[in-house]
């Protein structure tokens, strides 16, 4: 009865405005920019209940009061969206936004499927007072506009708006000025955002994304460090660095470029393959490891890995503008260059503990037995969420067709790489011959120094 009595109170008497300080658990924005003239216009929705700390006046249980609305909207823009948003012109950063207009849409308003649309919303009327509609349902509509010197120029934005909720997830359209579209979709803060790079600064940009994401992937630095775990020697080194790093370039833009499968569970179990390819070279190094074959078995693994680096780069390729197979090796190089770092510290390290601290044979085996057995938990793991995945019969029709080609074609590049270099690689992968001293005039010996 007590709460029914408060419920009924709080009905009869509702308060005047809201104070909300709740954070929303997911948050969603979209944007607009597109360059026109001498000003550059952002185009901006999210929504109201993601702006926290205001005084908006309510009405009924809790309806949006649009007539005592006053200049909140205008506020809540400034607080809230126009000071977390930074552009620049070329590499000159752009004065303040002003606020030109905003606008409360309804949830079921549809103004920013367009940039028209949206941009023909902020300037119709305001909704009508009468309208009845709970506040934290509602959403923000501002336009901004910056003066900006050529309309052609490259823009670039810093949109950090992750405040916004525990999870923010923005979809930004720039439209150029003869109205062509590019898309792109992030969560949280995706840093500095060129609208339109230049082929060097897509290079940059994806450069420091390989190697910031080599040096981040454990699983695949463990891999490598099976790789050279046993080797002492350069030119066996260099065979396996050099077709582990050809098989995972093959696959990685074969993938990007839409040649690699497409189906929900290729994902998953390529990163129980990854998995598997560590317990298998750790156990290959236990028992005894050839190097002659090795390149060819960190080829056919490199393989695997190189689909896994593509799951990575998927969602950061459209920053790359129109310097896609520019952005691709560049993210390549940046993996090399993470995997060489990795390499050059790990062999001094191994080189040290083998002579001071434990002998080679029995380090090599205490270390590949514990990279074994960490990988054999993430195979295990990776196989349970795998078999989550329901396999049907695909239909026998001309999609199928087309995919088996794809993947057909993707094998033949992948067997002629491999024959190409099989020669090469299996001549730096022997162990090397020198020549010891003569026995007499004319003649030599020749000794092999390389050990397995």
């Amino acid at each position: 009865m007590l709460r029914a009595i408060a419920v009924g109170a709080l009905l009869a008497f509702p308060a005047g405005a809201v104070d909300a300080h709740e954070v929303p658990a997911n948050v969603a924005v979209q944007i607009y920019v597109r360059p026109d003239g001498s000003k550059l216009r952002l185009l901006i929705r999210a929504p109201l209940a993601a702006m926290r700390d205001l005084d908006l006046p309510l009405k009924g249980p809790g309806y949006l009061d649009f007539s005592r609305l006053g200049t909140q909207p205008n506020d809540a823009a400034r607080i809230w969206i126009a000071d977390y948003i930074r552009l620049y012109e070329g590499t000159r950063e752009l004065p303040e936004e002003t606020i030109v207009a905003t606008r409360i849409s309804l949830p079921t308003d549809r103004a920013f499927v367009s940039y028209d649309s949206a941009l023909a919303s902020l300037s119709a009327a305001p909704l009508p007072a009468e309208t009845e509609v709970m506040w934290d349902q509602l959403k923000l509509d501002v336009l901004l506009e910056v003066p900006i010197t050529d309309q052609r120029a490259r823009i670039s934005i810093d949109p950090m708006l992750a405040h916004l909720g525990l999870s923010t997830i923005s979809v930004l359209h720039f439209v150029t000025p003869d109205g062509a579209e590019r898309v792109f979709q992030y969560n949280s803060n995706p840093g500095l955002v060129r609208l339109d790079p230049r082929w060097h600064q897509a290079a940059a940009t994806f450069v420091a994304l390989g190697f910031k994401h080599i040096l981040g992937g454990f699983d695949h630095l463990l891999f490598v460090l099976c790789l050279v775990v046993p080797i002492r020697r350069v030119r066996p080194l260099v065979a396996v660095i050099t077709s582990f790093t050809l098989a995972h370039s093959i696959t990685l833009i074969a993938s990007a470029l839409g040649l690699a499968p497409n189906a929900l569970w290729f994902p998953p179990l390529i990163e129980m393959l990854i998995a598997v390819s560590i317990v298998y070279m750790a156990l290959e190094n236990i028992v005894g490891a050839r190097l002659e074959r090795r390149w060819l078995i960190a080829f056919g693994f490199g393989l695997v890995h190189g689909f896994g680096f593509s799951f990575a780069l998927r969602e950061s390729l459209q920053f790359a503008g129109s310097h896609l197979l520019t952005s691709l090796l560049s993210f390549n190089v940046g993996v090399e260059l993470g995997q060489l770092l990795a390499i050059a510290v790990a062999i001094p390290i191994l080189a040290g503990l083998f002579r001071w601290v434990v002998a080679e044979r029995i380090g090599v085996i205490i270390i590949s037995a514990i990279l074994a057995h960490s990988a054999w938990h993430w195979m295990t793991s990776r196989f349970a969420v795998l078999r989550e995945y329901r396999l049907t019969r695909p239909a026998m029709d001309s999609l199928l067709l087309a995919e088996l080609l794809r993947w057909l074609m993707l094998l033949l590049i992948v067997l002629g790489v491999a024959w190409a270099l099989s020669g090469t690689l299996s001549r730096l992968a022997r162990p090397a011959e020198r020549r010891v001293g003569p026995s007499g005039p004319g003649s030599a010996k020749l000794e092999g120094t390389g050990s397995r």
